[in-house]
C-alpha cells in the first residue's frame, strides 16, 4: 500500500529499531531519527534494498519537522536521479519517499550485520564507529554527489 503522508518501516528490522530507540539504552530518541541515520548509512554504502513486509508507517510530517528531514528526502532523490530535476516536484514525493525507505532498509540491514559480527561491542560503540567513518574524507574514487550538486549551484552563502 502506498502512502502519500507516511513512510514505511521494514518489518524485518522492527527489533533493531526497538533497540535503537529504547528509552534507557537506545542511541536515538525516535524511530524517525533512527530511520534517517539508516538511510544515510545505506546511501553511504550505495545500497538500496526494497521490502514488502511493513510495520506501522510513520507520519511523514514527523520527519519533515526535524532539522534537515525534508532536505534529506530531497537530496536522496536528487542524488539518485541526478539527470531528472523533476524528481523534486511535489507530485514525485512518493518516489523520493520510496528511495528513502529503501536506503534506510539497506542501512538497517548493514547495521544488523555489524551487530551480529561485533557482538562484543555495544550498540553505541558500533554507531559511533559508523559516524566517525562517515566523517572521514571520502576516498578519491568515491564520488561526492551532494558536494558536486552544491558546487554546481553556485550558492552565495
Amino acid at each position: 500500500m502506498a502512502y502519500t503522508d507516511r513512510f514505511r518501516r521494514p518489518q524485518e528490522h522492527e527489533d533493531l529499531l526497538g533497540k535503537l530507540t529504547d528509552r534507557k539504552t537506545g542511541t536515538f530518541a525516535t524511530m524517525v531519527e533512527a530511520m534517517m541515520f539508516a538511510a544515510l548509512l545505506g546511501h553511504r554504502r550505495g545500497e538500496r534494498k526494497p521490502f514488502d513486509q511493513v510495520d506501522e508507517p510513520i507520519r511523514l510530517a514527523l520527519m519533515e519537522s526535524r532539522d534537515y528531514g525534508e532536505v534529506l528526502l530531497d537530496m536522496l532523490g536528487a542524488v539518485e536521479c541526478p539527470d531528472d530535476p523533476k524528481i523534486l516536484s511535489a507530485d514525485r514525493q512518493p518516489e523520493r519517499v520510496l528511495i528513502f525507505e529503501e536506503y534506510a532498509n539497506a542501512g538497517l540491514s548493514h547495521l544488523q550485520t555489524l551487530i551480529n559480527r561485533q557482538s562484543d561491542q555495544d550498540l553505541d560503540t558500533i554507531i559511533s564507529n559508523l559516524v566517525l567513518e562517515g566523517l572521514r574524507t571520502p576516498p578519491e574514487e568515491e564520488k561526492d554527489d551532494v558536494g558536486d550538486i552544491l558546487a554546481s549551484a553556485d550558492l552565495d552563502w
